[in-house]
């Protein structure tokens, strides 16, 4: 073993259901307005065009149940997603090939600071300080595909104080689970704990302090996220 000349960062896990065991996050990949409502909600093109990514940390994961608000925003959206967690990984897989890289899948929220990004957009700069952001990937446990399938269709949704905001159906993505996977690795080389967000439909807005977020998916039960 290499002598590190500090300590080395914990690995970051997230529950699997069934059990004790945990799975390990390499990269977490986020594709972006793959609901056509969404992009149209945020005023893209909803053809199926070439789709995009980008990324959070491992370590903006957070299975707590609490999504502390952030410091220098004071427009933070919620954004309900399928996750997908990969045992195996590689390059230039075959979209008919993909599913078999799936280890399990499990609800996230992505938590965006919607007036930073605003800005970034205006001056095309990247999207980092509202997307990778501490805490900013609630999540859920990870549900083995071995006992829950691949899911390609079902409700997906998130109510706020028991209001609902977003409604949808997995089946209304644009880019659908194996495309994804497929398209990351010509030009990702993926590898087993690569983590997928996978977007959101439409219904995004704005959260506060003291509200309750209530994420859901059909056939994978839902998390309940407090904003403190």
């Amino acid at each position: 073993m290499p002598d590190y000349v500090i300590s080395t960062p914990p690995v970051v896990g997230i529950p699997v259901t069934g059990g004790a065991e945990v799975f390990p996050v390499r990269r977490v990949y986020c594709i972006g307005r793959n609901y056509a409502a969404h992009t149209i909600e945020m005023g893209g093109n909803p053809d199926r065009e070439p789709p995009f990514f980008f990324q959070k940390n491992p370590d903006n994961l957070d299975a707590s149940g609490e999504f502390p608000y952030p410091a220098h925003s004071s427009d933070v959206h919620h954004e309900v997603e399928l996750a997908i967690a990969l045992k195996a990984g590689g390059t230039a897989i075959a979209v008919d090939q993909a599913l078999a890289h799936v280890f399990g899948y499990a609800v996230a929220i992505d938590m965006t600071r919607r007036d930073l990004q605003a800005e970034a957009k205006k001056m095309s700069r990247p999207w980092e300080t509202s997307k990778a952001f501490e805490h900013s990937a609630p999540v859920g446990p990870i549900h083995p595909a071995a006992k829950v399938g691949h899911p390609d269709r079902g409700l997906i949704a998130l109510k706020v104080n028991g209001a609902p905001r977003q409604e949808g159906d997995l089946n209304q993505m644009i880019w659908k689970v194996p495309e994804m996977i497929s398209f990351l690795s010509e030009y990702f080389e993926l590898a087993p704990g690569d983590l997928i967000l996978s977007g959101t439909p439409a219904g995004v807005g704005p959260v506060a302090k003291g509200d309750r977020l209530e994420a859901s998916i059909e056939g994978l039960g839902g998390i309940v996220v407090a904003v403190v």
